[in-house]
Parts: C-alpha cells; structure tokens; sequence
C-alpha cells in the first residue's frame, strides 16, 4: 500500500518519527477499525485516527444528534442538531481527511449483526456507554479475536484499557465479570460528565489503536488505566485472565452471542411500558391538575438539579436523603415519584416500597419528559 505526495506531505510529522517511518505509515493506511458509538468517546477517537491516515474507519451509531450532545460530542456542530450522528461524522472526518474511507452503519448494534458488523476490520473500539453493548462487543470481539480497546466515563473519571485473550491478555468479563443491578450505575444524563474528559480517555484509546496497528510499544493489554479529572491523577492496575472466564477462559461455556438485554436484567421495552408500577408525565399532570385525586407529586433529583430546572408545586426530597427523611412522608399517601428520566424516581419507589409504603410510583422518563410533551418553558438538561 502505498502513499502519494500529499499524503506524504500530509503525514510528514509521522514519518519523520522513526518508530513509524514509511513503513509505519503504511500500515496504518492499511489497517481498518470498527468505532462503535459516534459520542462523547467516539468523536475524539474517530477524528484522531482519521487525521493520522487509518485507512477503513467504520462508524456504528443509530442516534441522533441532541443539544446536550455538543458540550462534549466535538464531531458534531449546532447545524447537526436532529441529524444522524453517524452521518454527521462521516462528513466531520472527510472533511479532516477525503483520504480515509468511512464506512456507516446507521444502526444499533445486537446480538443479531454484531459479527457480521465487526468481522471485516482489525480493530474494535469501543466507545458505548451502556453495559449491554459492552459485554456484547466484549463477547464478539472474543469470539473473533479482535482487539478490543474499551473506554468508559463517568462525571470525572475515565477508564481505558485493551481486551485481547488472543494477544495474552484478559477481556471484559475477567474484569466485570457480572453486570451491576439495573439503575445502580447512573449514565451520563443522570450523573453528568466533565466535557473534556472523553477527549482525554478517547485520545488514549486512539493512541493504543495506532501502536495496535503499527506494532509497537507497549499496548495496554493486561493493564487497566484509571484517570481522575479532578484531581489529575493516572493510576494503573494489572488485569490477569481469569481462567474460570466464561466466554475466554479455559472452559468457555459461551460459545455464541447471547440476549445482553436480558443478561443486564434490563427488561424489553413493550414490558416497560406495561409496568404497573410507572405513570407517565400525563398522569402526573392529571394529578397536579386534580387535588382531589389525593396524588402527591415527589422531586427526588439534587438541589442543584433542581434549580436549573423544576415544575412549580412539587417539593423537592432528594433520593440522597430519602433514607433519613422518609418518616417525614405518610405511607398511606399515594405518591409519584420525578427525577431527570426515570432511574432515581425508579430507584426511590422501590426503596419506599420496601418501608411498606403501597401507592408509590415513578413517572416514567422524568422532568426531560415533561419538558417534551408538556410544558416547553421547563428547560430539559
């Protein structure tokens, strides 16, 4: 594979480097990477590697570009707002450099497509934001012996690593090797993320994506590396396989995708929207509207949430201080519960239920929900 002039000039700084030279250089004109997710981690990784001259990016991403996407979502601009993302970033990298190929995928990825979709590149980055996809681009990339190089976020913490049990190294489940409860860990619309802390964690991932492709270095395979924002420290831990791993250790018992929706305990949405124990935003102005309904409407976000956004008439009772304030509420009342989506509120039902309060239940999607389909003044965040 070779390089014209303008890439040669194009690419002028890395091939004076002599760990990448011509030959170098090369390679990664040659080598292919599937980003799953065009977000937060995606945006950084995806214009890096197309900016150092990766030949095939691929990019798999079904959603649309959101307001609250661009503090931190830096392929995408105001003029993309309601556009595909993975559209967006096909023009944001060709715009960088014509001369790498995107290839888009303008869908979610499942258990159904996942190996179809990865098993023409080299590289798998992953740069999801939910833990089905992540156990599921784990067990695929296993499967197929694919690189895996993995990032997470999280308000001011970020994670990297590389998962590669055919490189000598652990892979996801070594580490994780069961998911947490549905709703423990908050996502990013719940708990907030520093904006420039995917382009730290995205950069990495792209840094161990280029040694992948030229051969060099020393990769973080077998080595988990944690950031804190804050405090602007790196610390590194050391992973080992671990041999009674299910899908790589020496034993394996999955030995083909399997459903990760339902591995993650996360039911499908035709039974969500069937669950008794939620209420939509219509019901809850219906109770807000009707006093003599007897439905008290609860805010169980934060105080700072609260001030950026709220709905008059509906106190405030943050879940962080429901366990020593619940006595304050009666247990015969009947209550919904509101937080910014649906997982605190959800969270805070199932706690006040265990106190045996019995006509408790949580407003399904939350203040955002109200903003969309009730009341436009209340800002959504």
């Amino acid at each position: 594979m070779e390089l014209n002039n303008d890439e040669i000039r194009r690419y002028s700084r890395h091939l004076i480097l002599p760990e990448v030279g011509l030959a170098g250089q090369k390679k990664i004109k040659g080598a292919s990477v599937l980003c799953i997710g065009a977000g937060g981690l995606g945006s950084p990784i995806a214009m890096y590697l197309a900016a150092a001259g990766i030949g095939k990016l691929g990019i798999v991403d079904f959603d649309t570009v959101d307001y609250s996407n661009l503090q931190r979502q830096i392929l995408h601009t105001d003029a993309d707002v309601g556009r595909p993302k993975a559209q967006s970033a096909k023009e944001t990298i060709h715009g960088l450099n014509p001369n790498c190929e995107v290839a888009l995928h303008n869908t979610r990825i499942t258990s159904e497509n996942a190996l179809d979709l990865i098993r023409p590149y080299d590289i798998v980055v992953d740069g999801t934001d939910n833990f089905p996809t992540r156990y599921l681009t784990n067990d695929a990339c296993v499967l197929l012996k694919k690189p895996n190089v993995y990032g997470s976020i999280f308000r001011f913490e970020g994670q990297a690593s590389v998962f590669a049990p055919h490189l000598g190294g652990p892979c996801y489940r070594c580490l994780y090797p069961e998911p947490p409860p549905p709703g423990m860990v908050p996502s990013c619309a719940e708990g907030g993320v520093l904006g420039v802390l995917p382009g730290i964690i995205g950069c990495i991932q792209a840094t161990e994506i280029l040694k992948l492709a030229l051969g060099r270095g020393s990769s973080l395979v077998g080595r988990l590396l944690l950031f804190n924002a804050l405090d602007m420290k790196f610390r590194e831990l050391k992973l080992r396989r671990d041999p009674e791993c299910p899908i790589c250790g020496e034993h394996p018992t999955i030995k083909e995708l399997i459903d990760y929706e339902q591995f993650c305990g996360i039911e499908p949405a035709s039974k969500e929207n069937e669950n008794s124990d939620e209420v939509t935003v219509q019901d809850m102005k219906r109770a807000l509207d009707d006093p003599k309904l007897g439905i008290k409407v609860i805010d169980v976000r934060e105080p700072f949430e609260f001030e950026i956004a709220h709905i008059d008439g509906v106190p405030l009772l943050p879940l962080s201080q429901l366990r020593q304030r619940f006595t304050e509420l009666d247990p015969n009342q009947q209550y919904y519960l509101l937080c910014k989506v649906g997982a605190r509120s959800h969270q805070a039902a199932e706690f006040l239920r265990e106190q045996g309060f019995k006509y408790v239940k949580n407003v399904r999607d939350g203040i955002n929900a109200w903003s969309e389909e009730i009341d436009s003044n209340v800002p959504r965040y």
